[in-house]
């Protein structure tokens, strides 16, 4: 990081923990548009109000609402998507807890199984959920049959929820029928997780493109460059130009798809392996792959407000 960066205090100091996440955000070059939406993000707990999964894969520190809410503001976001962590299982208690204390800032994306009531969902929908997630990365969950999640998926129907999925790249063969299958929107995390080391033009990627081009239901995170990347971040001289070789597959979905995708920080990163990313550098990346103001409007406002505020003024 640039030594010219100071700390920042206050929401932003944290546990320590086995996620050590990045606790001093430098200040984004890139101004966002008013009314920007960081449309993927989590809480974790804290850990003694909201306690993690029995059946978890990876034990975060704690990730506060205060502590995401003090992020969004300082690095200029003006509402937030706040997706269930795989950590707290199908108990959503802290991501509602945070919809509640956004003061209507905040949606959120769920975490089911077959067995939740209508009176549950139905008080879900009240708090500000409007999606469900379904995960298939096999290192992170355990399977669930795909009749169970077709069942969730025709019970939220009538709230006008989507899907949210997120699998590699390799699985996407195998899982193409399901996903065509689901009666709402699919919101696909991390563009499908590619292999940025193979060619953008190649033919695992153009299959992906095909699926949200045959699907006009498909919609495309371009997220998470930290987690795909090979090259990695910048060097701590302050060089800014980071994550070049995700580059390509994220300006290919936003100029293909432009009224289809979306952007996320992903704070505070779970699960993440070799470093913790600065977040206002994140935020500088936008403009590489949306490189044109009306891209960017799309990307950061017009898309995240239609799927998850669709009867609000933007801002």
């Amino acid at each position: 990081m640039n030594a010219a960066v100071k700390p920042v205090t206050g929401p932003f100091e944290k546990t320590k923990g086995w996620l050590d996440w990045f606790d001093q955000p430098s200040k984004p070059r890139f101004s966002l548009p008013p009314g920007s939406v960081d449309a993927h993000c989590h809480v974790f707990g804290p850990g003694a109000e909201f306690p993690f999964a029995p059946e978890r894969k990876y034990t975060p520190c704690d990730a506060s609402k205060a502590q995401l809410f003090g992020l969004r503001d300082h690095l200029g976001f003006a509402r937030n998507v706040v997706v269930q962590a795989t950590c707290h299982g199908a108990d959503n208690s802290a991501m509602v807890d945070a919809l509640r204390g956004s003061g209507g800032k905040a949606r959120g994306v769920a975490t089911v199984r077959r067995e939740v009531s209508d009176a549950e969902l139905k008080r879900l929908h009240q708090a500000g959920v409007r999606g469900v997630r379904f995960n298939f990365v096999k290192r992170l969950v355990d399977f669930t049959p795909k009749d169970e999640l077709i069942e969730i998926a025709g019970r939220i129907v009538e709230h006008d929820w989507h899907v949210v999925v997120y699998f590699e790249a390799a699985d996407l063969p195998e899982l193409i029928d399901f996903f065509t299958a689901l009666p709402t929107t699919v919101v696909v995390d991390h563009m499908g997780r590619p292999d940025v080391t193979k060619p953008v033009d190649g033919p695992e990627f153009a299959r992906f493109l095909k699926f949200m081009d045959d699907y006009e239901n498909v919609w495309c995170k371009a997220t998470c460059p930290e987690r795909l990347s090979v090259s990695g971040p910048p060097a701590l001289n302050g060089e800014q130009h980071a994550y070049r070789d995700v580059v390509p597959f994220a300006r290919k979905v936003v100029e293909e798809f432009p009224d289809r995708v979306l952007w996320g920080t992903d704070w505070p990163h779970p699960n993440l392996k070799g470093h913790m990313p600065d977040d206002g550098l994140l935020v500088d990346f936008i403009p590489e792959i949306a490189t044109a103001p009306d891209l960017q409007e799309q990307l950061l406002v017009d898309n995240p407000m239609r799927l998850y505020w669709p009867d609000e003024k933007r801002g």
